[in-house]
């Protein structure tokens, strides 16, 4: 089949803003397993540019396609994006099929078929596997019914079939690195980079997560083959940043130690980045040192809120006192920290606020990222949200940095006013702009004046969005906005059955296309 995988551009401002692209992972990840069947196949990377509509269904239509393939890192806020291209793709090759994977058609399915005519079939959960078969029994014109993990329509109405076991071995599968031309993709300001997963899946518990139950389950690759995977990008593709796409690597401190070890042993100069528990970092004390040389610059540490009734509410198992210390390890090993912190929860107030900003100012990370609550309807939270009003009914701005909530004591335009004043105090000190500005380490003074440069940037866009933006003023319930809530279909995948691969490609035999995950 000749198979057209999009990567359709983002409205979010992290994707507009930054002159860096990122490769699409999880669309490298379903294209490797499907070129070893004998596939052709393409990705059209729209981020480029980013390319109008016009041009991308040009570009579909003059591959001429069987099949289309979408999915998207941005899940939610994406979803109208891809929407609206792949109507036009079939209203331009009419017999084309779309097949659409992902997070949020994982657990929004039945309204995706029920209202867009168009989707031939949903992949739930992870794809490699799935899509390998869904794609067979397109070409042979089998049954759908056969395949496990997908959804789809039948004469009566959107239908889904068993979830598909997880992968148990993520080194089965290969990620699709020939797809790209490596010398278009850049991070950290310029510098050639990918983004990779060592595992998949978090065993914590926090309510909010919109991935934990689309993973299912904690995994993690070989961590010796996946060192030598990361060397093979730096010696043969010149890369230079490796972006851990990760929700939690470093569960297993066994494991974790073993790649560090690996990567250290295949003397490669890399730069390391990715996100992490406070938690893990203060276990791994002993080991720190191990990080700092295999590379690593920064880890963003999910904080969420310095308040500890709002930690217990979404159920974040960690405590300031670990937040802190986690902090104070990594500034003593030469590893940058960025704190995030979650602001738009339905009490707060301008104490809550202001403690939280103090409570932050103590922790002195080195970097801030800020983010609006944002719930999804597969997640535990999304009950405690239900029947909070929506303000903002633009889906494409349900991204984290947008207000979507009405708060019962603070006006967005407030909201708004803390959020960013904690974001200038917390960049703007003077113990965050002497290391801008003198850190002795070269790369990581690089890495802050990046990071302050692109904040300078996006912060007009930000204030100038949200006073062109419209609101609601009384609007709908989360509830009657998103639907019922539907956290007990969390978990999008089996685990009590082993994963089997159908059939051993050539290419999976080869010692120079080594297997990765996505």
């Amino acid at each position: 089949m000749r198979i057209l995988l999009i990567n359709v551009p983002h409205p979010a401002i992290g994707s507009r803003i930054p002159d860096d692209h990122l490769p699409p992972l999880g669309l490298l990840s379903i294209g490797g397993p499907l070129i070893d069947d004998g596939h052709h196949v393409r990705l059209l990377d729209a981020e480029f540019g980013p390319m109008p509509l016009e041009a991308i269904v040009a570009e579909a239509s003059r591959f001429s396609p069987d099949a289309v393939l979408f999915g998207h890192s941005g899940s939610t806020s994406g979803h109208p994006v891809i929407a609206q291209v792949a109507q036009a793709i079939v209203n331009a090759v009419p017999k084309v099929r779309i097949v659409y994977g992902g997070v949020f058609p994982t657990y929004h399915w039945r309204e995706i078929l029920r209202e867009e005519r168009y989707v031939t079939a949903i992949v739930r959960g992870e794809g490699e596997e799935t899509a390998r078969r869904l794609m067979r029994a397109l070409e042979a014109g089998d049954d759908l019914r056969i395949i496990n993990g997908i959804a789809f329509r039948d004469d009566y109405g959107p239908r889904v079939t068993p979830p598909a076991p997880v992968i148990r071995d993520l080194d089965a599968y290969r990620v699709g690195w020939e797809l790209i031309d490596h010398a278009r993709y850049s991070y950290w300001g310029g510098l050639r980079a990918v983004v990779v997963q060592f595992s998949r899946g978090c065993p914590h518990l926090c309510n909010y997560c919109g991935q934990r139950g689309f993973w299912t389950r904690w995994r993690h690759r070989d961590p010796v083959r996946f060192a030598k995977e990361l060397a093979r990008l730096h010696r043969e593709h010149g890369v230079k940043v490796i972006n851990f796409a990760d929700e939690n690597p470093t569960v297993s401190k066994k494991a974790w130690r073993t790649f560090l070890e690996a990567l250290i042993a295949e003397n490669v100069d890399l730069i390391l980045v990715g996100s992490t528990r406070a938690d893990d970092i203060v276990r791994d004390a002993d080991i720190l040192h191990l990080y700092k040389k295999a590379g690593w610059q920064r880890f963003l540490l999910g904080m969420e809120n310095t308040d500890e009734r709002t930690l217990e509410l979404i159920r974040k198992g960690a405590t300031t006192t670990i937040d802190r210390e986690a902090i104070r390890l990594m500034r003593r090993h030469g590893i940058l920290s960025m704190a995030t912190w979650v602001v738009g929860f339905e009490e707060e107030t301008d104490r809550d606020h202001w403690r939280g900003l103090r409570q932050l100012l103590s922790y002195d990370p080195d970097q801030i990222q800020m983010l609006y609550v944002t719930p999804h309807r597969w997640t535990p939270y999304f009950r405690l949200a239900a029947e909070r009003r929506v303000i903002q009914a633009d889906r494409r701005l349900w991204d984290y940095k947008h207000q979507v909530l009405a708060t019962r004591h603070m006006p967005p335009w407030r909201v708004l006013l803390w959020f960013k004043f904690t974001e200038m105090v917390l960049q703007c000190r003077p113990k965050a702009l002497l290391r801008v500005l003198f850190h002795r380490d070269a790369g990581l003074r690089h890495a802050m004046r990046w990071y302050t440069q692109m904040g300078r940037r996006v912060w007009p866009h930000e204030i100038l969005g949200f006073l062109r933006d419209t609101r609601l003023e009384n609007g709908p319930t989360v509830r009657e906005f998103w639907g019922e809530p539907q956290d007990s279909e969390e978990e999008a995948m089996s685990s009590q059955r082993p994963e089997r691969s159908v059939g051993t490609s050539r290419a999976a035999q080869i010692d120079t296309v080594l297997p990765g995950s996505g």
